[in-house]
């Protein structure tokens, strides 16, 4: 081994189809000390929870990042903790693909850190959190700024007005959001979908349709056109 050589850490990173696992992947792609060799994602029929991705544009978003995906299947969006933890840990063993580490985009320190270390590290895997603690204001900039282009596609009408449903995430939108939201949505606010960024070789196209009125939480529904790889 050559002198000053430092091994590089296999890592695969937590994907959700959102901004905040978009930057991760970014950030550790651009970490000499990291080695980023997949992604995994949770699904429940078919759909990312909360986001309410289809797997199948989960498969695309993939493609594009030319990362092997790891698709882990759930009883429900909030099975116990027992089934959820020996679940993940199951299907992470069963994928076929050797890591060290598994990188997410949280951004609070609300526990979240502490819940998932407690879990997956003493499977064998060293938890890490690129984007902890760093402030939404920042992040939100660094997100736009950076080239990752993503829209809003749920929206808790609790928080925010459903008008924002189908919205591009830019400038724009981060100065119309009311005082009281998160400009990352980091309180369950809203969630968003990639559409491209510089970790694609590529970029999805959607075709909107209605949003979806489920009660509290309303969905931007959409069809998947022509995926548009650059040459």
């Amino acid at each position: 081994m050559r002198s000053g050589y430092k091994k590089q850490i296999k890592t695969i990173v937590s994907w959700s189809s959102g901004k905040d696992s978009t930057l991760t992947l970014i950030r550790l792609m651009a970490d000499p000390d990291y080695d980023v060799v997949g992604l995994f994602t949770t699904y429940v029929d078919d759909e990312v929870p909360f986001q309410a991705t289809p797997l199948a544009v989960v498969r695309e978003q993939a493609k594009l990042t030319n990362l092997p995906l790891i698709e882990i299947a759930l009883p429900d969006v909030f099975p116990n903790n027992d089934i959820y933890q020996s679940t993940v840990i199951a299907g992470l063993k069963n994928s076929g693909l050797s890591f060290e580490s598994i990188a997410f985009g949280d951004l609070f320190c609300n526990g979240i850190m502490e819940y998932r270390q407690r879990f997956l590290e003493p499977a064998g895997w060293r938890c890490i959190f690129p984007l902890i603690a760093q402030g939404s204001d920042k992040l939100a900039k660094e997100i736009i700024y950076s080239g990752i282009r993503t829209m809003i596609i749920t929206v808790d009408t609790q928080q925010l007005n459903k008008e924002f449903c189908g919205r591009l995430y830019d400038q724009s939108l981060l100065e119309q959001l009311p005082e009281s939201c998160d400009p990352c949505g980091e309180n369950g606010e809203f969630h968003t979908l990639v559409v491209s960024a510089p970790c694609f070789n590529g970029e999805l196209e959607l075709i909107l349709g209605s949003v979806e009125d489920n009660g509290r939480f309303h969905y931007q529904r959409y069809h998947l056109g022509q995926t548009h790889l650059h040459q």
